[in-house]
């Protein structure tokens, strides 16, 4: 049956990975060869609710070329699929739709129904991100896929997996080993969602801010001298001053303030350092201190310290041993629980003073006053705001104003308000601001167990490439923070600690809300670690937590409290019904705990399976640059924690993917790509041969539609080269053939050469990572070399002595461009392959060649290089003085070796042909009207005269440079100047560096244009 007249991608696509699907081709060890090595690479799972974009068809399509290479080498190979059960992303879309639908909230339906209801949405939801990796080409091996919460309990049919208890095995032995515990530590926390969220949630967006200066008054009436100088030492101000100013964005949160701080060198308030002032507005006095942190150069050098809201006033609290007082509640808004703000902040007095107090009683006073308790922080801000204006608390500026109708001049103090741009942190899915908050969590003490991940790096056991990853790395876990694990919602993996109440002497349960934690895996185990607390005749049993208060047996048996659901079981009376009630831990894990496991929970651990001894540690891990510390690694860090070995030998970090200008792709700018309309528009060859073509090591990853159409014709071109063959009987009895015909031609000497060239360099290119430098071997061997060169040369051999051998090489050639293109364009070539011959197995898994440099005949490689060059340079001379393209011109030699000579006498109907020569001549001097064209061992002149207007082409080459000469200056001047380099984007500085070295490029061709019309006169 006759090949089709094009390649169509919509309808082979889905047949072809049906194909695959249904051989299972993708298997773990399909293709193997005895003696082969291992190859794994463990997908970053996508969130299972998600759906493709950009990044992961970029991350993706590199993995699969991997892979894809690796299987075809012979390689015992696993790409090992799955999704991550994305906690906070997952809550939210369920809820969302249950909201659609008219469904209770998960408040009112409890925790069980809920989860019940996520997992039917994970369910229906699945399949989506899976078929679109399908449709990208991946090819993992899909009957493996895992998930990170598979036999969770509760689970329903078609979930079972022991992914979910490693990850509560692993807390466990962490907790007992004193590498997790539980405290109080400063966190991003969302006001929508009521839960802890990573960096790695929060979008810092640059908003329209103000910036508001306040008077903190000396205490006891108390005054300074306050003195300015200039730069070089000239007092410029000098004034009695009986207050402090600072400058804040956030003026609500001043009302949980523990100190004022100021530099150590700032001399301007070196009289005030140790003195107290008044908090405004809350009856409370505050010590200025000095510190660090504070800039002298900045505002009025002094800043406000909330130790609670703010992550650098949080640092300055932990040195300097200030209380830290939160001032809001979950959602957001003033907190409203607590004593009367009369009696908290007389007991804030106290501790001032000095009175002992502990972390926890700081945290549960409200120092909120009573008419801003239950606002919404931007409420209390106004308020705030306008109550500070009133008493005069506000530093302020003299305003001038001229009365229109009669002149006259009016003098007025105004507040001093900034408008300025700040960054804002938001939530990346609530879109709410975020808040950083005070509260109890559970944490990985990551120093504990950070040295062996940074040691593994060090000593080379795991490589990051690029090596500028490497510095990221390091500075990250040089300078390491504990690791917040806990987050407040239901779907994870709920934290396997019960909570009883405290033991006391003489035996009894405490009655007084302090409580004992009991971590097991389980709620059997629990109760018998409890049992060995209380006593084995305890009558312990565990409560049942609706998400609002625990109980038991339908009764209540203690309350909540606490920011983030605190358990800590209290009594309502002595001997709890002649039970003691454990109650479990309300929170989850959070998402990255559990995929720090991904490399040894896909594999069956903690089971000793046969695929954990084969496939680990994994040989490379394709990631973000972005993700370096929220995954990468934190996966060294656990893998070596818990099973001592590294999880990767090769860390492959990219950037992220930026539109053809190079700017981040955004909904906002209208510039986002979706990868299913690509595919559906070009196919999913042409995307995967672009993002292989743009990954250069750390480089900026530019997608440009223009160029992934490009690619989708270099597809067609291999095509068409096929068909091309097909017509000329190349595929008649076709068989796959292990090694290329004894060819005699020198054009097949010559392309079984540049093969086996090709060949060798595209296997060293993936051998180092550059997929850039493989794609672009790949294009210019199977476009220039075979579908442009080679098809013209082979058309005269068709049709002499040569045939038969002109035959089999074009078919050896062929196989070899579809074999080593079917990492990059794996549907094109597969449906190639199946088309165009008799074969023993799917290209999926034909053998890589490995080609002898035997094969490379040198003088005929030379000869073939002569030929080519030499049309290419006859073919360029032509185009720069616009001679005609169907145009036949004579061709005049004015020196030629033998070697040149022998050459052009074995190629001179091709030469003739493809340059569009009429006759070549000799002579000893270039006719008059003519341009040269140098080749090795020759030169050659092609006469003009008459076919051009020379005056014309001059002043048309002219316009066009003087034109780049202009531009290239305008580019120049800005990328001269400093203060364009320091102040524009990123983006919009390498654009420029862009279009400058594009301009110099087309004025240097023109250039030579006109170097070579100044020949003619």
């Amino acid at each position: 049956m006759p090949m089709e007249k094009t390649f169509n991608a919509a309808e082979a696509e889905a047949r072809i990975s049906a194909l695959w699907l249904r051989e299972k081709a993708f298997a773990a060890g399909a293709n193997a060869k005895p003696g082969h090595p291992a190859f794994s690479v463990m997908i970053p799972p996508p969130n299972v609710t998600g759906s493709l974009h950009m990044g992961h068809a970029f991350n993706n399509t590199l993995q699969d070329i991997l892979t894809r290479w690796h299987r075809m080498m012979g390689d015992d190979t696993l790409w090992q699929p799955g999704t991550d059960h994305a906690g906070i992303a997952t809550q939210m879309v369920t809820e969302r739709d249950m909201a659609k639908n008219g469904e209770p909230t998960r408040r009112d339906m409890g925790r069980d129904a809920f989860l019940s209801r996520v997992w039917q949405q994970k369910q229906s939801s699945r399949g989506t991100i899976i078929g679109q990796l399908q449709r990208l080409g991946a090819s993992c091996d899909w009957d493996r896929e895992a998930f990170t919460m598979s036999g969770a309990p509760n689970a329903p049919d078609g979930e079972q997996g022991n992914f979910h208890d490693a990850v509560i095995k692993v807390f466990v032995e962490m907790y007992n080993k004193g590498l997790i515990y539980r405290g109080k530590r400063l966190v991003n926390w969302d006001p929508h969602f009521e839960t802890a969220i990573s960096d790695l949630e929060v979008e810092n967006i640059e908003v329209a801010g103000h910036m508001w200066h306040f008077k903190y008054r000396l205490a006891g009436g108390e005054t300074y001298e306050y003195v300015e100088k200039d730069e070089n030492g000239a007092v410029t101000l000098r004034e009695t001053r009986d207050y402090i100013s600072i400058a804040t964005t956030r003026p609500e949160t001043m009302l949980g303030d523990g100190a004022v701080a100021v530099h150590p060198s700032d001399e301007r308030y070196a009289p005030i350092v140790g003195k107290m002032v008044h908090l405004p507005l809350c009856d409370r006095l505050i010590p200025i201190i000095t510190d660090e942190y504070p800039d002298p150069t900045f505002g009025s050098g002094a800043v406000k310290i909330t130790g609670a809201h703010d992550f650098n006033d949080y640092s300055v609290a932990k040195r300097a041993n200030l209380p830290c007082y939160r001032l809001m509640d979950t959602r957001g808004a003033m907190r409203a629980d607590g004593a009367p703000y009369a009696e908290a902040v007389l007991r804030a007095r106290e501790i001032a003073a000095g009175s002992a107090t502990t972390e926890a009683e700081v945290d549960g006073l409200n120092l909120v006053p009573e008419k801003y308790r239950g606002l919404d922080r931007f409420d209390a801000r106004k308020a705030v705001i306008a109550d500070i204006n009133a008493i005069g608390l506000s530093v302020t500026t003299l305003v001038k104003e001229i009365d229109p109708e009669t002149g006259s001049e009016h003098l007025t103090r105004e507040p001093v308000v900034e408008a300025k741009k700040i960054m804002q942190p938001f939530g990346d899915r609530s879109k709410v601001v975020i808040e950083p908050m005070l509260t109890d969590q559970w944490f990985v003490d990551t120093a504990k167990i950070v040295e062996p991940a940074l040691e593994a790096v060090r000593t080379g056991a795991t490589k990051i490439i690029p090596e500028s990853g490497e510095k990221t790395y390091y500075h990250w876990l040089e300078n390491i923070e504990p690791w917040c694990i806990s987050r407040q919602l239901w779907w994870g993996h709920q934290i396997p600690v019960w909570y009883g109440p405290k033991k006391l002497s003489d035996g009894n349960p405490s009655s007084d809300g302090t409580f004992e934690p009991f971590c097991a895996p389980n709620e059997g185990l629990a109760v018998e670690l409890a049992k060995a607390y209380y006593g084995e005749d305890a009558n312990v049993t565990i409560a049942i937590f609706d998400g609002a208060q625990p109980t038991i047996k339908g009764q209540r048996t203690g309350i909540w409290v606490g920011i983030g659901a605190e358990p800590m079981p209290g009594t309502q009376g002595k001997g709890f019904q002649g039970t003691i009630p454990l109650t479990r831990d309300p929170d989850v894990l959070d998402t990255w705990f559990s995929s720090g496991l991904w490399p040894i929970g896909t594999l069956g651990w903690p089971e000793q399976t046969p695929e954990l001894a084969k496939y680990f540690p994994t040989s490379t891990l394709i990631t973000g640059q972005d993700i370096i510390f929220f995954w990468v690694a934190r996966m060294m860090m656990m893998q070596l924690a818990v099973v001592d070995q590294v999880p990767f030998k090769t860390v492959y970090l990219h950037g992220l993917v930026r539109d053809a200008k190079g700017k981040k792709m955004s909904k906002s700018l209208g510039n986002v790509i979706d990868p299913l309309e690509i595919i559906d528009e070009y196919g999913a060859d042409a995307l995967r041969f672009a993002n292989a073509a743009m990954a250069s090591l750390g480089g900026v990853l530019k997608l440009d539609t223009q160029r992934i159409a490009g690619y989708r014709n270099f597809g067609t071109k291999l095509w068409n080269a096929c068909r091309f063959a097909e017509m000329n009987g190349v595929w008649e009895n076709h068989a796959t053939q292990s090694a290329p015909p004894q060819a005699s031609a020198t054009v097949n000497k010559w392309i079984i050469g540049e093969t086996a060239k090709a060949a060798a360099e595209v296997s060293e290119a993936l051998e180092n990572y550059r997929f850039d430098q493989a794609a672009d071997t790949l294009y210019k061997f199977v476009w220039g070399k075979v579908c442009d060169w080679y098809v013209e040369f082979a058309k005269p051999l068709f049709h002499g002595e040569q045939a038969d051998e002109t035959r089999a090489t074009m078919a050896w050639v062929l196989d070899q461009s579809m074999i080593l293109l079917h990492p990059m364009m794996p549907f094109i070539t597969e449906e190639l392959w199946s088309t165009t011959g008799t074969r023993a197995k799917l290209l999926v898994h034909t053998d890589w060649p490995t080609l002898p440099a035997s094969l490379i005949d040198a003088p005929s490689m030379t000869e073939m290089t002569w030929v080519t060059t030499l049309i290419d340079d006859i073919r360029s001379a032509r185009a720069q003085v616009h001679v005609p393209v169907g145009l036949k011109l004579d061709l005049v030699a004015t020196a030629m070796t033998d070697t040149a000579q022998t050459a052009w006498g074995n190629n001179e109907t091709l030469i003739q042909r493809l340059a569009r020569i009429n006759n070549l001549s000799h002579a000893e001097t270039a006719p008059k009207g003519a341009i040269t064209v140098a080749a090795e061992g020759a030169t050659f002149a092609i006469p003009l005269d008459g076919v051009i207007d020379i005056a014309e082409e001059k002043s048309r080459l002219q316009k066009s440079l003087d034109k780049l000469a202009k531009e290239i200056g305008g580019l120049k001047g800005r990328l001269n100047n400093p203060a364009f380099i320091a102040s524009a984007p990123e983006d919009v500085v390498a654009e420029a560096r862009g279009n400058l070295e594009a301009r110099e490029d087309e004025a240097a061709k023109l250039q030579a244009a006109m170097a070579r019309l100044a020949e003619i006169g």
